[in-house]
Formats: structure tokens, C-alpha cells, sequence
């Protein structure tokens, strides 16, 4: 089993912490970067090959993590001389990916099985499968449906329930046909083409440890939990 692994953004939101480290190798608990858990994770989960793809500070995650030989795992990179979004980058090593994989973002921390996300893919046969995760909203005013100048429905206070992107796909190498290397392509752009074209993607429900660390509270968050959860991150270690 092959997984890509998205490390090129400049982590903008994270500032000041990736000022100077790129956001993958931020620091969790006291001994392990994120992408040292991830890695760390794929290779529990039977998965053999990584390619990561970098650009921002990308010398210093080449020089981190190597070839992959400490953690079981075949690693190459593939490097973005410009931001080319989130599917962009798998345009430019389709000749060296299998025929289907796992895309992941290289800032998330979770107890999700990344192997079987992918054998459901391949089982399921759609184009692209999204691990999804339940969010919760609650709004804070009063919600009103109007039509025109008539208020026809009123809501006090309303939760709203919904699944997000967790970050992490399996993904058909046939899907990316049609599309030039080279040019920017967004996660967005890939899903609203396929529902154009009548072929959605599958969503797989989790339920379990889930955070995407994007911003300095996340990082607080993740830093703060570690230590409870780490176990459940780093099975066996």
C-alpha cells in the first residue's frame, strides 16, 4: 500500500510556530514531530511506500525524515516550486503512484485506520472516498427563513449537525486524467467535477480521535491531549 503525503504549505495559520520549521515537523509531547507520528502510524498499518510532497522549508523535512528506512517505510518526495493546491501535486508523480492510494495532509493527528480507508475505496469502486467526521455548530442567534419581506420560519438558537473533510482520501489513479500537471488544482475543483460528471465520491464515517492542527489553539490542544491519548496514536510504541 502506497500513501502520499501533502507537506508543501506554509502554515500560515500556525504562525509563529512555523516560522521557521514547516508545519509537519511541529513538535508533539516531548519526542515526536506530527509527521513522525504519521509515518509511524502508516507503517502499523501495513502500508510500504510514502511519497511526500514538499515545498515550503521541504529541505528540512528531507533531511528529517530520509529515506524512511527507520520507520519500514520507502520514502520519495516530489517538490512544488509553486502552490499547486491539494490535488496539484499528485498531477506531477502520477507516473509513480499504484493504481489506486491514500492522500492525507501531513498536520492531522488521529487514531484513523488509514488502511482500511483505503481497501474501502478500492472495494467500493468510486473515484475518490473521503474520510469524513461529524462536526456540531451551534448558533448563537435566533435563525429566521424569510420569503421576501415575510418572515416564514423561526428558529431559536439552532444546532446544526454536519461531516467535514478529515484530510484524508483514497484515491483512484484514473481520476486524475484530464488534468494538466503543472497547474493548480484544488481538493474543491476535484469533488464539484465529479458530481458535474455523475460519478460522487464515497464518504467513510469516523468517529473516533480526529484533529486537524491548523491553528495555535489546535497545536495547544494537540500538545495537551498527547500525553493521554498517546497510546491510542501510537499503538505498540
Amino acid at each position: 500500500m502506497h500513501a502520499v503525503i501533502l507537506a508543501g504549505g506554509k502554515g500560515v495559520r500556525l504562525r509563529p510556530y512555523t516560522t521557521a520549521l514547516p508545519k509537519p515537523l511541529v513538535p508533539i509531547g516531548d519526542q515526536h514531530a506530527i509527521l513522525e507520528i504519521v509515518l509511524r502510524q502508516l507503517a502499523s498499518a501495513g502500508f510500504t511506500g510514502c511519497t511526500i510532497a514538499i515545498g515550503h522549508l521541504g529541505q528540512i523535512i528531507r533531511a528529517y525524515v530520509g529515506d524512511g528506512e527507520r520507520w519500514g517505510l520507502d520514502v520519495d518526495y516530489s517538490t512544488e516550486e509553486s502552490p499547486l493546491g491539494t490535488i496539484g501535486p499528485l498531477l506531477t508523480m502520477r507516473d509513480r503512484l499504484p493504481e489506486s492510494f491514500l492522500v492525507m495532509n501531513g498536520d492531522i493527528l488521529t487514531d484513523l485506520d488509514y488502511a482500511d480507508v483505503l481497501n474501502q475505496h478500492r472495494a467500493g469502486g468510486a473515484p475518490l472516498t473521503i474520510a469524513t467526521y461529524a462536526r456540531k455548530v451551534h448558533i448563537d442567534f435566533g435563525v429566521l427563513t424569510t420569503d421576501e419581506t415575510k418572515v416564514v420560519a423561526f428558529t431559536e438558537k439552532p444546532s446544526m449537525d454536519y461531516r467535514v473533510s478529515m484530510g484524508v482520501y483514497g484515491l483512484s489513479l484514473a481520476t486524475l486524467e484530464g488534468y494538466t500537471a503543472g497547474l493548480p488544482l484544488g481538493f474543491d475543483e476535484l469533488v464539484l467535477d465529479l458530481l458535474k460528471a455523475g460519478t460522487p465520491p464515497h464518504a467513510y464515517a469516523f468517529d473516533g480521535y480526529w484533529l486537524d492542527i491548523g491553528r495555535p489553539d489546535d497545536y495547544d490542544r494537540a500538545n495537551a491531549e498527547f500525553t493521554t491519548h498517546r497510546s491510542l496514536l501510537l499503538k505498540g510504541a
